[in-house]
């Protein structure tokens, strides 16, 4: 990128959906404008559910925080692919974040999200239906209730594993970041903001692909319209 990482200036986000930046901007409408899109929440330049992600944690950080997730928005254009293991990946890395964070009644609906990701990716790559994979079997060791409600849950059947990109994962994940909101943990939009960073790190990998460079006029321009 031809602009600096940390620049001096950040444009200012703010929460909701705005009808142009006049109104204000958020994390994927500044994404939107960076990429040369209509002016949207949901442009076609990012994954829809690593979008979905971005727009609940730009919702759910006090404004302090939400000063910090400015420099990634370049870091999402371009970043999508048709691999259907990535809604999993990414709902289970979420609901992973979550279960040992939010109240005991939102643990349960993480446990239930967690085996629903195993259970699509089991399908996806062709191993047994019930395998669980190690790094979610240790995490639900540790929420061992939830574990047990969960297991319950899924007797009850998961329902059309081809609504799991529309539907469940973007469920998974909205319960977790306000989970993690709400958990009254002292520094929940530091792991909030760390949980997308993290993310869309791991989504340049899972999707093989680099992000759209943004050079220094775009991005002055992006702080412009957000000064006030």
């Amino acid at each position: 990128m031809t602009h600096s990482r940390t620049p001096d200036s950040m444009p200012v986000l703010s929460r909701g959906k705005h009808r142009n930046p006049r109104k204000g901007a958020c994390f994927m409408e500044l994404a939107s404008y960076l990429a040369g899109e209509r002016w949207s929440d949901h442009p076609k330049c990012t994954h829809p559910l690593l979008a979905s992600l971005a727009r609940d944690v730009n919702d759910h950080v006090d404004d302090d925080a939400r000063i910090r997730l400015a420099p990634m928005i370049p870091d999402v254009i371009g970043l999508r692919g048709g691999d259907a293991r990535v809604d999993a990946w990414i709902a289970r890395e979420v609901a992973l974040t979550a279960l040992p964070i939010v109240s005991a009644e939102r643990q349960g609906v993480a446990a239930v999200g967690l085996l629903r990701c195993e259970r699509v990716l089991n399908h996806l790559e062709g191993r047994p239906r019930h395998y669980i994979s190690q790094r979610t079997m240790a995490a639900l060791a540790e929420a061992p209730r939830a574990r047990e409600w969960a297991r319950t849950f899924a007797g009850m059947g998961w329902g059309r594993s081809d609504s799991f990109g529309k539907r469940s994962a973007p469920a998974i994940i909205h319960c977790a970041v306000a989970g993690i909101c709400e958990s009254g943990l002292e520094n929940s939009d530091d792991v909030l903001v760390d949980l997308l960073q993290r993310v869309i790190t791991r989504c340049r990998d899972w999707l093989h692909h680099d992000t759209v460079p943004v050079g220094d006029q775009q991005w002055q321009e992006v702080i412009r319209l957000t000064r006030r």
